[in-house]
């Protein structure tokens, strides 16, 4: 398999033993985040099958000249996966390069929270008071997404992060900048390309991998 075992919740190295599992020297007992160095096709269907049947959302469809730069996912066996995260980075004509990350997560399980910047687990409190900031289609469902600060994060923040609940899960967009936001706008839409196929081939993938 091209994908590598991290850390969900810091970029620490993490280390397996036959009998405790993986292991984070700052978080202890871990379900390992699988990620690859450098996004291809190969290694995003090494991806989906480590995912088994949990969602892999994307932007849909992808817009001309964008690409999925990254992917992962969080789970020691596909039937006890907890996340799943993707990257699609390209340009507009406002913003120059902006990055979207689309996490879906289990509760409690810090991958959003690690690609936010955020200092806890979860989204905080905010996520569903009052309406919501924006709205993004998921299959057929219209999804209100909440702001989420990022002010007590430490070190180059220059982006916004929204998040909401989706199918029992946490749903986080992180785009890059913080101006990148405005894209939301539009009538997004959200696809779960688990089960895609053939059009897989078609997607483009590769350029530089988004720092989190």
């Amino acid at each position: 398999m091209s994908l590598s075992a991290g850390c969900p919740r810091c970029p620490t190295p993490v280390a397996e033993s036959a009998v405790d599992g993986w292991s984070c020297p700052d978080h202890g007992t871990i379900e390992p985040l699988w990620r690859t160095e450098e996004a291809s096709y190969d290694g995003f269907v090494d991806h989906l099958r480590a995912a088994g049947s949990f969602p892999t959302f994307l932007p849909w469809p992808m817009s001309p000249g964008w690409s999925v730069t990254d992917f992962g996912v969080v789970g020691s066996h596909p039937d006890r996966t907890r996340a799943t995260m993707t990257c699609c980075s390209g340009t507009s004509e406002l913003d120059g390069p902006v990055d979207v990350l689309v996490v879906a997560e289990e509760a409690g399980t810090g991958l959003g929270a690690r690609c936010a910047g955020t200092t806890y687990l979860d989204p905080g409190p905010e996520v569903g008071e009052g309406p919501p900031s924006v709205k993004v289609r998921l299959d057929n469902q219209s999804v209100g997404l909440w702001p989420v600060s990022t002010c007590a994060a430490t070190g180059e923040w220059d982006r916004s992060v929204v998040a909401g609940e989706a199918h029992g899960r946490w749903l986080w967009i992180v785009m890059r900048p913080a101006s990148a936001m405005l894209l939301l706008r539009d009538d997004w839409i959200l696809r779960d390309v688990s089960g895609l196929g053939p059009p897989l081939v078609e997607m483009s993938f590769g350029g530089p991998r988004p720092s989190w």
